[in-house]
């Protein structure tokens, strides 16, 4: 049997939704911090100069990525993307680092809300920020303004955007706290959570020694000696 191809004309498109890792590895990934994954990941990978405008600074965005990528101040697609997530999704935005217009606001949080997301990254800017502050739904953005989005289009559901510097792949596993925003893909998540737990064991030997002052000196002299240096 022979399954017709959509056929979207130039800068529109709609995908399925990708399945992301499994809900196992998802509900791991929970309590650790992005800088600890950065560091598994050879610390080159995250997204730059985004901000958190849910108040809690403790909050923590986790789950599948449904990506979306708009004409920056347009928002047709978010809506479209909104239809299709699921319990748990982060919606995950290019709107090519445009401030002038935001994409999302108070109206969207309330579908948000009501649609269990995890939570949302956007390149661009929103608006209704005191909505947004409340607790429920993490949310990192470029920047914030009052004027309203178009809803002309075009834009695109479920492909390869970057965000924020960071690029991200749909069902790219998602994880934002206070430090930041970072995407593990799917297909390496198990060995990316190994090597992060890994991490935060080191770390926590080297915090304990550095809470007693034993820390070993020759950590660092020696990659001094390395370099040359008569220490």
């Amino acid at each position: 049997m022979t399954v017709d191809t959509p056929s979207w004309p130039p800068g529109w498109r709609i995908n399925p939704r990708a399945a992301g890792p499994a809900a196992d590895i998802v509900a791991a990934f929970q309590g650790l911090p992005a800088a600890a994954i950065g560091d598994a990941m050879s610390r080159n990978i995250g997204t730059v100069g985004l901000r958190q405008y849910h108040a809690d600074v403790n909050a923590v965005l986790c789950g599948p990525a449904v990506t979306v990528r708009v004409r920056p101040g347009d928002n047709l697609m978010i809506h479209k993307a909104l239809m299709m997530v699921q319990p748990g999704d982060v919606l995950v935005i290019d709107g090519g680092g445009d401030v002038s217009q935001a994409l999302v606001g108070g109206l969207m949080r309330t579908t948000c809300v009501a649609k269990k997301i995890a939570g949302l990254v956007i390149d661009g800017a929103v608006r209704d920020v005191a909505e947004w502050a409340a607790p429920g739904m993490p949310i990192f953005a470029k920047g914030h303004t009052h004027r309203g989005p178009s809803k002309d289009g075009p834009g695109e559901v479920n492909v390869p955007v970057a965000c924020a510097g960071l690029v991200v792949q749909p069902g790219d596993l998602v994880v934002g706290d206070a430090d930041g925003v970072i995407a593990i893909p799917a297909a390496e998540a198990a060995e990316v959570l190994r090597k992060t737990r890994a991490h935060l064991e080191k770390e926590a030997a080297i915090r304990a020694a550095n809470a007693a002052g034993t820390s070993d000196p020759e950590r660092f002299d020696a990659a001094l000696r390395a370099k040359g240096l008569p220490v």
